[in-house]
């Protein structure tokens, strides 16, 4: 994690979380006979694009407002005197009626709480808020974790056993709810994060998150559920620069078009 930075928190989550929906054993065994092999191509393909875009991250140059102790990622005195005003109050909590979207807002209330605790903001509300939807959700995959808290950081074991527990179709509501948090945050300090990129960089990782946009609106066919994901996703593929500076150019236009992504997944 030293090299991700606040940007790369919710990429982390995007490679490292998963969550779904509680079946019985059998249950589970049913659905993977189910799945036809044009499902499970889509779903592996998402899952290598969102380790992808994890490794292009992790590839890039550290930040200059980033330092490295003995306690991990640290940010600078300076970076720390002006605290976001754009992460999510952990209120929001409160509005998640479905599974679905409790999965989403623990998903960004993760990335978002991270950023908190590296800007030394009060995380209590967070933590409340994150133990409450862990336990409505009641996941027993959480397991392989210390604290649902966590998740932004945790191995791939949660993805193995979120897959054996039959939860694995809300992966990817959960992994598409960070993306669009993580590109919400990285579009409200573009010029420091933009900084880092080099024209290959940039053009690997929108390519691959136009990937990802294209492998969910097809997964919708076999999970209804991801079809409004699908379709808050949609308006994004705008965002598949060959350079940084046209990078730059498409996340200052599609800056309403996040923020509405962002509104339909987590409310």
């Amino acid at each position: 994690m030293k090299k991700l930075s606040v940007f790369a928190i919710a990429i982390a989550v995007i490679a490292l979380a998963a969550c779904g929906g509680k079946k019985s054993a059998g249950a589970v065994e049913e659905a993977d006979t189910l799945k036809s092999f044009e499902q499970q191509q889509i779903e592996a393909s998402i899952k290598m694009h969102f380790d992808s875009i994890a490794s292009e991250i992790g590839k890039l140059q550290q930040l200059p407002f980033i330092s490295e102790g003995k306690d991990g990622v640290q940010l600078t005195k300076e970076e720390k005197q002006v605290k976001p005003d754009y992460l999510l109050a952990a209120g929001v909590a409160d509005e998640a009626a479905t599974l679905a979207e409790k999965y989403r807002i623990l998903s960004a209330l993760n990335v978002d709480k991270k950023i908190a605790s590296l800007y030394e903001m009060p995380v209590e509300d967070y933590d409340k808020a994150i133990t409450k939807l862990a336990a409505d959700i009641d996941d027993p995959s959480f397991k392989v974790i210390e604290d649902a808290g966590t998740l932004y950081e945790t191995s791939t074991a949660l993805y193995d056993a979120m897959d054996q527990n039959g939860r694995i179709n809300y992966f990817w509501q959960l992994a598409s709810a960070a993306l669009v948090e993580q590109l919400y945050v990285a579009n409200q300090n573009s010029d420091k994060f933009l900084g880092v990129l080099n024209d290959e960089a940039a053009s690997n990782l929108t390519f691959r998150i136009v990937l990802i946009l294209d492998a969910v609106n097809r997964l919708k066919q076999y999970d209804p559920e991801i079809a409004p994901v699908a379709a808050a996703l949609a308006p994004l593929d705008v965002l598949n620069a060959t350079s940084v500076d046209e990078l730059k150019a498409q996340l200052a236009e599609a800056k309403d078009k996040i923020e509405a992504a962002r509104k339909a997944l987590v409310k």
